[in-house]
């Protein structure tokens, strides 16, 4: 188990973090039924919050930040000498909590997404794992919710019994739900991006060659260009950049905190 704790990459604390302390923090957590807030930041999710000091402040406040993509876990091997062989992805980390779910008999919740996703995911998580309870669904309302909404749906995750709600809006609306919603829900928040649509079948997943030398963007660009080219094609040159200038001590922002968020955003 490697469990290094947080590490600063360009102003953004991720943990230097293996899957099987990940999944340990969670269940953990479920059991004893205790608000955590938890995300797995590609390349993407980190520059959100580099360029912007409301969301960086979000993401800092985080319990358990994962390094889902590939160039996240060179970014704390090179600045943190963390020496982590693998990342923590978001889909796979999905599973292995899941699968400890249904061990555990700790049931979970999945917010997000579409109706139609949400049930071929649910299909999908129980032929997988016979075991796993699923509490409840609730598909994604694409808009900001109301304080009253936000309560009613705290009541209903809160009173479906589950331990964990796993989140499935997308970076960054699933960032600022988790972080708006921490304090209204006794489980961990697990935002998990397009873990429910690979799932769900709905979504292609890079070949595993691809994920492992830190191509899954190329992939991913190669299926959905208009949605991601302008994404991939400015965040990653303006990531590496940053990055380098940090290692050479030349980026002192990296050392903000961001600053308490002061409108609503889009997001639930």
């Amino acid at each position: 188990m490697i469990d290094l704790g947080k590490r600063n990459v360009l102003g953004i604390g991720v943990n230097a973090i293996d899957y099987e302390s990940a999944v340990a923090k969670v269940i953990d957590a479920a059991m004893g039924r205790q608000a955590m807030s938890v995300t797995a930041l590609a390349v993407h999710g980190v520059m959100t919050g580099v360029t912007d000091p409301e969301h960086q402040y979000r993401l800092n406040q985080f319990d358990l930040v994962c390094p889902d993509g590939q160039p996240v876990r060179w970014a704390l091997n090179l600045l943190h000498d963390c020496k982590l062989d693998d990342r923590v992805y978001g889909p796979d980390l999905t599973l292995k909590l899941c699968q400890a779910a249904a061990r555990q008999s700790v049931p979970v919740f999945l917010f997000g997404s579409t109706e139609d996703v949400l049930a071929r995911f649910s299909d999908s998580l129980c032929r997988q794992f016979p075991e796993l309870k699923i509490a409840g669904t609730r598909s994604s309302r694409f808009r900001t919710l109301s304080q009253l909404e936000r309560d009613e749906l705290a009541q209903e995750i809160n009173s479906s019994g589950a331990g964990i709600c796993f989140v499935g809006l997308g970076c960054p609306r699933q960032e600022v739900f988790a972080y708006e919603m921490r304090d209204r829900l006794n489980m961990p928040l697990v935002a998990v991006g397009a873990a429910f649509a690979f799932h769900a079948g709905m979504l292609a997943q890079a070949p595993p060659w691809m994920q492992r030398h830190g191509l899954e963007w190329l992939f991913r660009l190669a299926h959905e260009p208009k949605r991601l080219f302008k994404r991939y094609l400015t965040t990653n040159p303006a990531f590496l950049v940053r990055l380098a200038l940090q290692k050479l001590g030349l980026m002192h922002r990296h050392r903000d905190q961001g600053r308490p968020p002061q409108h609503d955003v889009l997001f639930g």
